[in-house]
């Protein structure tokens, strides 16, 4: 649903709710409700569920509980020597504060943007109409005000959190029971059972446990409101607006969890491109992915590359194994940190982690959304590779093929394309893989930009790659490396980036692969190459040849052929003054890049670039398709070699 309207939460505002918020942390009251009292009958962790269920000791009056004091007996016993309240235990205090207060406001807004204050006026005149509509937006009030309680202690505490949470889920029972009967029972029930918690000596062992597990408490929370979020009405005005604190990046817009996966940035080795050697098609790709998602413009939270058609959500580099894809994969990495260091855009890399798939029913599900989860955050910028693809993207329909890696594909497919598939023009996730034709094929046809990783290529390739390694020991023995230079070339010249693909391209004439050949020249009996009805009769050749080919892969095609069109570089001062371009507005961004992008097509002839794209995409088609079967054939016939020479050898020992 579009958020259409944003308001503003004001600093002033919040610090007239804050003594209400700090009132509650002193001492609120509440009963437990039966089924919560009954819940160790069958409890998966009898000690902490039965040490929650006897909270109040078994009787049924109600029970006083102080989160600040239990925070301070937390003191006490962690660190008895410190007169200060120590960091971590100050700052969990602050943020829970902090989150109720502005879950009051948001529930105070609620109110008024509802019309529940106007019922809560008349609540004794009302009729059986009104008391129902009363209490379901009691109801909303109180689950909104949770949620955004819970969010905004997330946003407060997920920064200082362990990276690793699973041990403090596991020792976590859940929540015996949440309330929406009002938002005084709801605030009432949530921070007793928290202080519970808290007081249990087996979940907090150190003062860092404690922000650990009041980021898991509150995630725990926000998955039992989305759970229940679709029982309750009037919810209108939550879906409608946007609410942004003033002088932060906090903002609650409807029930959307960003931080269903605020990931922290891994760290990776700087490298450059001029140190990788080969790879000119990967390299220039490279460098165009990064432009694009530099240009991606904060305020609107889209991409004016996305409405020119030059923008890659998901690619694709293959190449045999020991070619640079790790190389590569720093240098993308690399290169975005330094530009977005330098324009002081914030820079997520989140390669997939290898422990994504796991023996557990529905566990790898649940892994792959936690981290496909951060990729529909707008506030950063997202670099998302996924390297060795083919161990948990492997085709689904081959044998021996694990739940779990159904699980992961199914869950890619979702938020890569479908319903839940967001994508503001900031993330790009790239699949890197050795064996292109292991991944699923519905994996594939998600690829919209693929480019050879293939190494040294040439003469100069190799003499560069050498040069790199005993350049080293030039360095620290300068005399010592007593070898002839070449004349005619600069060590390294080859290594630098490419103008544009055209430079890379030049031999493209017509497909090498047979099968594609044999169909591309029946297109050209009955049409030129430059009638658009070429193209139709060579899809449906194509199609007769593979039948997989389908109206995805034409689209594939079509956004190979919008990037020609977009390959054109960004003017060098834009980078070095980013108030020329890069801090502009989207609008003035869209109309330079159009610009940019009518005079780079001067040069350039459609007709020739629709040809080169359609035969290198279909070359590439066939080659992922054959290469299974040509891998079955060559390894039968290196046995059947190894099988002669056998018996060569024998009958000479004979």
């Amino acid at each position: 649903m579009e958020h259409n309207s944003t308001f503003p939460i004001k600093q002033n505002e919040l610090d007239m709710l804050r003594d209400e918020a700090s009132g509650y942390l002193k001492s609120i009251q509440w009963e437990q409700g039966q089924r919560a009292k009954n819940k160790d009958k069958n409890a998966k962790d009898e000690s902490i569920l039965l040490y929650l269920s006897r909270a109040n000791n078994g009787g049924g009056s109600s029970e006083v509980t102080s989160v600040s004091k239990t925070i301070l007996a937390l003191k006490k016993r962690l660190l008895p020597d410190s007169i200060a309240i120590p960091v971590y235990l100050n700052q969990t205090l602050y943020a829970v504060q902090e989150g109720l207060t502005l879950g009051i406001w948001i529930k105070d807004s609620f109110y008024d943007a509802s019309g529940l204050s106007g019922l809560n006026e008349r609540k004794s005149a009302l009729d059986s109409n009104g008391k129902r509509e009363f209490e379901s937006k009691m109801q909303t009030a109180t689950a909104f005000q949770l949620f955004a309680a819970s969010y905004k202690i997330l946003h407060d505490l997920k920064p200082y959190s362990s990276d690793d949470l699973s041990v403090m889920k596991q020792k976590f029972a859940g929540i015996p029971e949440v309330s929406f009967i009002s938002p005084l029972k709801g605030i009432a029930c949530i921070l007793f059972y928290y202080d519970k918690y808290l007081g249990h000596p087996d979940i907090i062992k150190s003062d860092k446990d404690v922000i650990d597990f009041t980021v898991v408490y509150f995630e725990a929370l926000i998955d039992e409101i989305q759970l229940r979020k679709s029982s309750l009405e009037y919810t209108e005005t939550i879906l409608d607006r946007t609410y942004k604190l003033e002088k932060s990046d906090f903002a609650v817009s409807g029930w959307d969890n960003v931080f269903a996966g605020t990931a922290k940035s891994v760290e990776f080795n700087k490298i450059q491109f001029e140190q990788i050697v080969g790879n000119r098609d990967a390299k220039h790709f490279a460098r165009r992915l990064t432009e694009r998602m530099l240009s991606y413009d904060f305020e609107a939270k889209k991409n004016p590359f996305q409405e020119l058609g030059g923008f890659m959500p998901v690619f694709m580099g293959y190449g045999i194994p020991g070619t640079g894809k790790s190389m590569l994969i720093a240098a993308i990495a690399t290169r975005l940190k330094e530009h977005c260091d330098n324009l002081d855009i914030p820079f997520l890399f989140h390669p997939m982690p290898d422990t994504l798939i796991s023996t557990f029913q529905g566990g790898s599900a649940e892994k792959m959304v936690e981290w496909m989860k951060p990729m529909q955050d707008p506030t950063k910028l997202i670099f998302a590779p996924i390297d060795d693809a083919e161990n948990n993207l492997q085709e689904r329909t081959t044998q021996g093929v694990s739940a779990g890696v159904k699980e992961v594909i199914g869950v890619f497919l979702r938020y890569t394309e479908g319903a839940y598939a967001v994508n503001y023009g900031n993330s790009s996730i790239g699949l890197f893989t050795n064996l292109p034709e292991m991944l699923d094929k519905a994996v594939i046809s998600r690829v919209q930009g693929r480019f050879k990783i293939d190494g040294a290529r040439t003469e100069h390739d190799f003499l560069d790659q050498d040069h790199l390694w005993w350049r080293k020991l030039d360095k620290t023995m300068p005399d010592f490396v007593n070898m002839a230079s070449p004349v005619d070339y600069e060590f390294l010249k080859d290594q630098g980036l490419a103008k544009n693909m055209g430079d890379i391209l030049s031999s493209v004439n017509k497909p090498t692969e047979e099968r594609v050949l044999e169909a591309y020249d029946k297109a050209e009996k009955q049409h030129k190459t430059n009638d658009h009805l070429f193209y139709a009769a060579l899809y449906k050749e194509i199609q007769k040849v593979f039948p997989f080919f389908s109206s995805r892969d034409v689209r594939n095609i079509q956004s190979a052929i919008s990037l020609r069109l977009t390959d054109f570089d960004l003017e060098e001062d834009w980078f070095d003054k980013p108030e020329i371009y890069f801090k502009q507005n989207y609008e003035t961004k869209f109309n330079m890049l159009q610009e940019l992008m009518k005079s780079n097509m001067k040069g350039l002839d459609f007709s020739e670039i629709r040809r080169q794209e359609v035969v290198r995409y279909l070359d590439n088609v066939a080659t992922i398709a054959d290469t299974v079967f040509k891998r079955k054939v060559d390894a039968r016939v290196s046995q059947l070699n190894i099988d002669m020479e056998a018996r060569e050898q024998f009958e000479k020992r004979d």
